[in-house]
């Protein structure tokens, strides 16, 4: 689990502007929309625009992704011949629901990295479970191609196709929670077995109600997920912070990590620091805070660059 992605924010692919103005947003990655935020008379300059963008949005340190349409539209093969460029780090499969999505789209992009002259397996797989028959299959989805390095959850849709009428639309996030707390977990679990990122559904409160979303990214960290997708720039400060070590979570990994390798050059397989017990366990989970906290640290100094 090498990447760092604790925001991911959506952009409409068909809107120059607002691909320029989210360069500047903070986000670990800018997805490109060409589904659900791209009309059908624009996917065609949603795609030369995703196409154009990706370089630019490179140098700004941050990675892209694009959102295809989904197989069921016929628009997926040529999203995928206009944005695979060498800057894009990786595809966004809406609806994916079976192990055959996966291995159809690493073959369409397998054709693209050699007709471009792209080195093999460079463009990275993300898919996004949006119903029941995805959530279900999710193990296998992930184990469709050695591209896939992370799993999304859609939770509109999917609140949907559960029978849940308008859902995450028209509940608080409260209540909505329960309808997504399976979902969720199955999601996180299953990424977390396959060593991959788990990255959850947008924040569907109202986008002033940050402490909402605060509390709900707070949650779902909790349940395994590593990151959280966006609709709105306003959300990506906080959720980075979330998924973020805290300084004094920083400063405990660090007397942890000191006090277990003293206590083992003694000869001594655990020891306690402030009354708590620290064995190979905590020094494990330890060490591995101190990597994200590194991983993080570096990001953010590629995009102040």
């Amino acid at each position: 689990m090498e990447r760092i992605l604790r925001t991911m924010l959506f952009v409409p692919a068909n809107s120059w502007r607002m691909i320029t103005t989210a360069a500047t947003e903070g986000g670990d990655a800018v997805i490109l929309d060409l589904e659900d935020a791209c009309p059908i008379a624009e996917k065609e300059t949603g795609r030369i625009f995703a196409r154009d963008s990706i370089p630019m949005l490179k140098e700004k340190g941050m990675d892209v992704f694009v959102r295809v349409n989904s197989f069921d539209t016929e628009l997926t093969e040529e999203d995928i011949s206009y944005v695979v460029v060498s800057e894009l780090d990786g595809v966004m499969l809406p609806k994916a629901e079976s192990k055959e999505d996966i291995l159809k789209l690493d073959q369409l992009l397998k054709v693209e990295e050699e007709k471009k002259g792209i080195l093999p397996n460079t463009i990275a797989i993300l898919p996004l479970l949006e119903s029941p028959k995805g959530i279900s299959a999710v193990s296998e989805i992930i184990s469709g191609s050695q591209r896939v390095i992370g799993v999304s959850f859609g939770a509109g849709d999917y609140s949907r196709e559960i029978g849940a009428g308008m859902g995450v639309t028209s509940l608080s996030p409260e209540e909505y929670f329960l309808m997504a707390s399976h979902p969720r977990s199955c999601i996180a679990l299953a990424a977390r077995a396959a060593g991959i990122l788990a990255i959850d559904s947008p924040f569907f409160g109202l986008v002033i109600d940050i402490e909402g979303l605060i509390k709900e990214s707070r949650k779902v960290k909790l349940i395994g997920f590593t990151g959280k997708l966006l609709v709105h720039p306003r959300h990506v400060d906080s959720v980075n912070q979330v998924f973020s070590p805290s300084k004094d979570e920083i400063d405990f990994a660090r007397r942890v990590i000191k006090a277990y390798e003293e206590a083992k050059a003694k000869g001594l397989g655990a020891t306690s620091l402030g009354g708590r017990m620290i064995d190979y366990g905590s020094y494990r989970r330890a060490l591995n805070l101190i990597s994200i906290a590194e991983k993080i640290s570096e990001r953010e100094k590629r995009k102040n660059q």
